[in-house]
């Protein structure tokens, strides 16, 4: 199916409001603006948040918390139920992606515990939970320390 082959359904679409084009239309003269005023002009209108020279909500409201983003670390999340998809015994970053489940890119991958193993697993990925270590020992696989940046810089 593609987009030009979808039906409009009755009374989703509205036809385009003609300004300027005569008092008979309804949006003649003004073209709905009203008579003068800032917002009647062209480019005119005052911008969000603005209370007509009072003080701000926003300016008058405390700033509160710690935003830490320049230095956050983030994951792929991966579910040890989703390693049935995979070809071979072992999880790493160049398997995962082959299989699909994460995208090339500089973020580490944690491995969460949700789902079962059917085989064992040797398992090279920055982080792995406490409930998908238990898994995957449990179902004799192995768990070895992959080198992340955090690891290189310490």
């Amino acid at each position: 199916m593609n987009l030009e082959n979808i039906p409009t359904i009755k009374g989703a679409t509205h036809p385009t409001k003609r300004l300027g084009r005569g008092e008979g239309s309804g949006h003649g003269k003004t073209s709905g603006k009203g008579h003068k005023g800032q917002k009647a002009r062209s480019g005119g209108g005052i911008r969000i948040g603005f209370e007509g020279g009072q003080m701000p909500l926003y300016r008058k409201l405390p700033r509160r918390g710690f935003n830490n983003k320049n230095f956050k670390v983030s994951y792929q999340l991966v579910n040890v139920g989703q390693l049935e998809k995979l070809e071979g015994d072992t999880v790493d970053r160049e398997s995962l992606i082959a299989a699909g489940l994460v995208r090339d890119n500089d973020q580490g991958i944690k491995l969460l515990g949700n789902g079962e193993l059917s085989k064992a697993y040797t398992v090279k990925v920055c982080k792995v939970s406490v409930t998908a270590k238990s898994k995957i020992e449990a179902a004799g696989g192995k768990i070895e320390e992959s080198v992340t940046e955090e690891n290189e810089e310490s």
